[in-house]
């Protein structure tokens, strides 16, 4: 049985019902259930039509679930209306459910989860592997997501910026994540850009081409984060990045600048440097002035940090650093860096330590406990 060839299914046959009437919480839980049954048939005779049979079998569960809950009696007319079971026409529905799962209605961290469960295929399990909090908790997350779009139609979906930012986190997860969604969310945001004619639509698919042009060297052979300092630049993807870079100057002669533009900007000046000691910070630094400006985002002023202090020194770096929260995300893995390059490694390895405590997924924790052996290594 060909679980790639399910998973890719799924979004299709969920789009299916969800245009046939069933309300998307109902819809999902009918596709989990004839993916179920693929795996307990499927591996002693697979169909020549797998797609048309998820759509029976899927559309058979739901039928059976609007009968039994009194609630759904209105419903009951859909009965006489179960599609023939034969090919179904190819209709790739998945940016219409990105739309769905980023209705306005949820928060960002919802619509994520939900759109990871429903649209991308990963187990509840993985999504909280890749948070680092209990399944359950990320359990109960989808459940309440669910039930909140349960009664939205197609004509109700999120508008473009949810979307966009939806997409930009599930290209995070696929990035930095153990299941890869970056390409996916790739493709998603290339079918956006030829729909829509949105500068920050442009300027996301910018961002995306110059980071994911970069992925080749993020991982050591053993897994092991790289630092993009470190990186082996002979092996990022010229071509993505000048399709990026394209796609990113044709945007910003448009003059209106937004926040995915100003980021892409950043990510350019980064693969436009021959050499980490050859990067543009003091640019960099204007650049991350302009997203300040956009966003008033902590996180943007964190990372703005990092940049002063290399263009102006770690010190710099540092009381950039003081004026922020302690309390945001990665605040201690960059004091932790702007200490070890100030030349204070006794701090900087116990910081190293307590930002592994911190991570947010696996990846980053393994390379931020390396960080800390090794300077403490270096110490003994």
């Amino acid at each position: 049985m060909n679980e790639a060839l399910i998973r890719s299914l799924t979004p299709s046959v969920l789009g299916v019902l969800v245009r046939r009437g069933a309300d998307f919480a109902a819809a999902e839980d009918a596709v989990q259930d004839a993916l179920v049954e693929a795996v307990r048939v499927w591996s002693a005779d697979q169909t020549r039509d797998p797609k048309g049979w998820l759509v029976t079998v899927a559309w058979r569960r739901f039928l059976d679930a609007t009968r039994a809950d009194a609630a759904r009696r209105r419903r009951e007319d859909l009965v006489d209306e179960e599609p023939p079971p034969g090919p179904t026409p190819a209709v790739d529905d998945t940016l219409q459910l990105y739309f769905l799962c980023a209705h306005p209605s949820l928060t960002p961290s919802s619509a994520v989860a939900l759109t990871l469960r429903a649209v991308g295929g990963l187990t509840t399990r993985q999504i909280a592997q890749a948070y680092l909090v209990p399944e359950a908790t990320m359990a109960q997350r989808i459940s309440r997501a669910k039930r909140t779009v349960s009664g939205v139609r197609f004509d109700q979906p999120g508008d473009v910026v949810t979307v966009l930012r939806v997409l930009y986190l599930v290209f995070n997860e696929g990035y930095f994540g153990d299941v890869d969604l970056a390409a996916e969310a790739i493709r998603l945001t290339r079918q956006l850009a030829a729909a829509i004619d949105h500068p920050e639509v442009a300027g996301l698919l910018a961002l995306m081409l110059l980071h994911h042009a970069r992925r080749a060297a993020r991982r050591a052979a053993d897994g092991s984060l790289v630092p993009l300092a470190e990186q082996d630049r002979g092996r990022w993807d010229t071509a993505l990045i000048a399709e990026g870079v394209g796609i990113l100057q044709a945007a910003l002669a448009r003059d209106r600048l937004g926040e995915f533009q100003a980021q892409a900007a950043i990510a350019a000046l980064h693969a436009d440097a021959p050499t980490a000691g050859e990067t543009d910070w003091v640019q960099i630094v204007e650049w991350y002035d302009e997203l300040a400006l956009l966003t008033d985002s902590p996180i943007v002023r964190l990372n703005r940090a990092v940049a002063v202090g290399e263009a102006d020194g770690p010190r710099a770096g540092l009381a950039a650093l003081a004026t922020l929260d302690d309390a945001l995300p990665r605040y201690t893995a960059v004091a932790a860096y702007l200490h070890e390059r100030d030349g204070n490694a006794a701090t900087a390895a116990r910081l190293y330590a307590e930002a592994a405590r911190r991570a947010a997924n696996l990846a980053e924790r393994d390379h931020l406990t390396r960080q800390a052996a090794r300077l403490n290594a270096l110490r003994s």
